[in-house]
């Protein structure tokens, strides 16, 4: 009676998110595995976030999602991903519109081009960094900014 264990307290089916460093299994609707028997030639491209823990050779492109290379990935290839995360062996330049983060054991070989950088102890990286600033957000003026007319046509003096 006291120690029954609800479907609500039973938090094992929950898996914590991803975070930098830590090799886990990650399972999400939108995530492709590449595991690590797998071996890839030639250009691969997806609309879904990709998780590398095989071995790819030639370019990948993912502009506006995420790739993590496992800490089993080996990749030769020149990467465009929206955020990069490197746990394993990369031999290719990153090119990067967000974040890219070399975790602990991360092994890069290549440029890296990119808004953000995150480097953790232990990560080896040989290569320069392009640091870009991220596209300026649009902001709208402030009220009584847009028409400077109205203001210096003596309408709006007190007497």
């Amino acid at each position: 009676m006291f120690n029954k264990k609800t479907q609500d307290d039973d938090d094992s089916r929950i898996s914590p998110p991803l975070r930098l460093g830590e090799s886990q299994a990650i399972r999400s609707k939108n995530v492709s595995v590449i595991g690590p028997t797998l071996v890839f030639k030639g250009e691969l491209s997806a609309d879904e976030d990709l998780v590398i823990e095989g071995t790819i050779e030639g370019t990948i492109a993912h502009h506006k999602k995420n790739l993590t290379i496992g800490a089993k990935g080996r990749v030769k290839a020149d990467i465009h991903a929206s955020s990069v995360l490197v746990e394993g062996q990369l031999d290719g330049d990153i090119h990067s519109d967000g974040l890219v983060s070399l975790a602990k054991g991360a092994t890069v070989n290549g440029d890296i081009n990119c808004a953000r950088l995150m480097l953790q102890d232990g990560a080896r990286f040989n290569g320069k960094v392009v640091m870009e600033r991220p596209a300026a957000l649009k902001i709208a003026p402030k009220p009584g900014a847009l028409d400077d007319s109205y203001a210096d046509s003596g309408k709006n003096k007190t007497a």
